[in-house]
């Protein structure tokens, strides 16, 4: 046996191997992957056992020197009754046994849900041991069966890859049951209930809409995020993730808000202001769809690596800290308890299990809100903050005693009884589109969603890749990846349509509550859409969560906005975190991510200048005295407002030097995808993969939107 390869490693020894010292356990992502780096202080970390045969001739041209090198190749003898020689892998050993004997073999094979050989060798193609990537095909010739170390790669409740002996729960296609299916369903939803109703709770009060308007917008959030990811799961990617309101749309959301168009309106501010929201989101929308379907985003998938994606999200959270703990402030005794229940449970007490749940570390965010809301609510029907002589419906301007005037901050955000949602709501209300009028459509607005649009894919592309190695047997195709680009766009369509305020898209805290429940399952999520529309339609669910008072919206937002930042630099682990390559990128993306908007959103302003707005609300009015002030009064709103977005700027710092600087493909981290032709032929990733109803059949002859 020979191999003529000067790129391989050493050639198989004598058999049987000499032993060796046994190496220490990868304590990253490496043991899933195969990837070996060089800086990241995964040094110590072994092979993932993985046993990589030659690709085919025609795809050797396109492997990197650098992955070639940690491949083992060996020629696969014919069958004798000779003893089988050692392929060697790093550390690891595996044996090449006959067909004849393989009934004295144990193989580890990976769980296919539908019967398939998943858990077998996978075509050539599939990836290069990158990034979750699975193992290339075996060349034609005589079958071998495999042995290698009998471990199963298990991912930690922070999202990380263990060497622990469990898996996922319940993978992509499993179906364990309906009650099964149901519990996990519900669960999921609720783990990630403060992604789903927090954005409107901030931005209707934004547009001067009462109590009445919040719950209607949270019931329409609701119906819309149950929908769309149902066409999500069905006709996108069809991996696990629920469609909803994302964090990314709230900043050019609120600097629309307070244009200054909209601050001298008379009458009903909110619906004239979301007609405008509306017509903006469509046209947005539109141009993500076109940017999926047209093939587009296969290309633009070129450009977008862990490197690129870590500070861009990281940004998104990071840019409303002037929003969290100010308006924690308007009650400290309220927003400071639950801040710290929130940390207590998702920190302190995460490893505590009940009935083999961690119900802390899943729920942290319900609990902490339930039990705050529960104390507040307890303190105000005490008359703990009921004062002698004062009026909360009073307005403050009004206020003449002193001793009034002093509480009327803890009678306004402290008391629970100050909105009047949940009585004034209806049992029964169906959402329906153009609720609030027909949209509007301003071209300098459409423009700034647009770009936004494009950063709303990019989180999505990240997501779809960490979703993959979770639950599902392969990465998707860049053809997959576009179809799903291209059907969020449609389902933010349909956002815009109905007026959620903002537009649909992946939620990047799903795939944290995929890593944290270990339910994976496509029909859990499905079973979970269903019911999430059956409550939209009842009023009452809505008005409940809009008389949520704003402290404690505030504080939950205060973790929510920490999380999605500490979820974007966690796409570093993909990559060689500590290349000072890359420290020096991410590290200039995330600086000038906040300094670039403060110089716009501070420009032209003075210390004793009298906004109309809230202090909080300052950052998005910088359409109005931004630098850019050119004679097209379209252009400097677009231009100022646009750069004064801090995950705008983290995407273009992120972008333009990772594409520029030199370094390998280890090093950046470049996602890997699986290839259409291989995918075509391996039964596990097609059935991951495919439309149902055939509808892969009809358009097979799309090749840049799926299989």
């Amino acid at each position: 046996m020979s191999n003529s390869d000067p790129k391989v490693g050493p050639k198989p020894g004598q058999w049987p191997p000499a032993p060796e010292s046994a190496a220490m356990p990868p304590s990253s992502w490496a043991k899933r992957t195969g990837f070996r780096p060089k800086f990241s202080g995964e040094t110590n970390a072994s092979d993932s056992g993985q046993i990589s045969l030659p690709p085919r001739p025609k795809e050797q041209k396109n492997s990197q020197p650098d992955v070639e090198a940690s491949r083992v190749r060996a020629t696969l003898p014919q069958p004798t009754p000779a003893p089988p020689p050692a392929a060697v892998n790093g550390t690891d050993k595996a044996v090449i046994v006959p067909a004849e004997n393989k009934d004295q073999t144990v193989v580890k094979r990976r769980r296919d849900s539908d019967g398939g050989s998943g858990g077998g060798a996978k075509k050539d193609g599939l990836g290069h041991g990158e990034n979750g990537a699975g193992p290339n095909g075996v060349p034609e010739g005589p079958r071998r069966a495999v042995v290698r170390n009998e471990e199963v790669i298990d991912v930690e409740d922070d999202g990380f890859v263990s060497g622990r002996p469990t898996h996922m729960k319940y993978e992509l296609r499993d179906t364990p049951g309906l009650v099964p299916i149901g519990l996990y369903g519900f669960q999921h939803y609720l783990s990630i209930l403060g992604s789903l109703i927090l954005i409107p709770l901030v931005i209707v009060p934004a547009m001067g809409g009462t109590h009445e308007d919040t719950s209607m917008v949270v019931s329409t959030v609701l119906f819309v995020s149950g929908v769309t990811t149902l066409l999500h799961t069905s006709f996108g990617s069809r991996l696990p993730l629920i469609q909803g309101p994302s964090f990314v749309y709230l900043a050019p959301a609120l600097a629309i808000i307070n244009s200054p168009e909209f601050q001298g309106l008379n009458g009903n501010n909110f619906k004239h202001i979301m007609k405008e929201l509306q017509g903006a989101i469509i046209i947005a929308s539109a141009f993500q769809t076109i940017l999926g379907y047209s093939g587009l985003m296969s290309v633009f998938l070129r450009l977008i690596n862990p490197v690129v994606v870590a500070p861009t999200f990281a940004a998104v959270g990071l840019s409303f800290y002037s929003y969290g703990f100010p308006r924690v402030g308007t009650c400290l005794e309220i927003g400071v308890v639950q801040i710290l229940l929130v940390i207590m449970f998702s920190l302190y007490l995460r490893k505590i299990s009940v009935f083999g749940h961690r119900i802390f570390l899943i729920y942290a965010v319900p609990l902490g809100l339930a039990i705050t809301w529960a104390a507040a609510f307890l303190l105000t029907e005490a008359g703990v903050y009921s004062y002698k002589g004062c009026d909360v419906n009073v307005p403050a301007s009004n206020i003449i005693s002193d001793h009034c005037r002093k509480h009327v901050s803890s009678m306004k955000h402290c008391r629970v009884d100050t909105s009047y949602a949940l009585k004034s709501s209806p049992w029964f209300r169906f959402p329906y589109p153009l609720q609030w009028g027909t949209p509007v459509f301003e071209w300098k607005m459409a423009l700034v969603m647009c770009a936004v649009s494009i950063i709303s894919s990019v989180d999505s592309v990240g997501s779809y890749h960490a979703s993959s190695l979770l639950a599902a047997s392969g990465p998707p195709t860049p053809g997959v990846v576009s179809r799903g680009i291209g059907l969020e766009g449609l389902c933010s369509v349909l956002a815009g349509l109905w007026g959620t305020g903002t537009g649909s898209t992946t939620l990047t805290e799903n795939v944290h509550t995929i890593a944290v429940t270990k339910m994976g399952s496509r029909r859990a999520v499905e079973l979970g859409a269903c019911a999430l529309i059956l409550l939209s339609l009842i009023g009452k669910v809505g008005g409940f969560i809009a008389s949520i008072p704003e402290v404690m919206v505030a504080a939950l937002l205060c973790f929510m906005w920490a999380m999605l930042s500490a979820l974007g630099l966690s796409n570093l682990r993909y990559s060689e975190a500590g290349s000072s390559r890359n420290i020096i990128i991410v590290g200039l993306s995330l600086f000038f991510s906040l300094s670039v908007p403060a110089y716009f959103q501070q420009y032209g302003i003075s210390p004793n200048t009298n906004l109309s707005v809230p202090s909080y609300l300052h950052p998005y009015i910088v359409a109005s005295h931004g630098p850019f002030r050119s004679k097209y009064e379209g252009l400097n709103y677009f231009s100022n407002t646009l750069l004064s977005l801090n995950m705008v700027i983290a995407f273009l710092v992120a972008v333009i030097l990772d594409n520029t600087v030199p370094g390998s493909q280890q090093e950046r981290g470049v996602y890997v995808w699986s290839e259409t032709e291989a995918a075509r032929r391996e039964p596990a990733i097609t059935k991951d993969y495919e439309l149902p109803f055939r509808v892969s059949r009809i358009l097979r002859w799309v090749k840049w939107v799926g299989f």
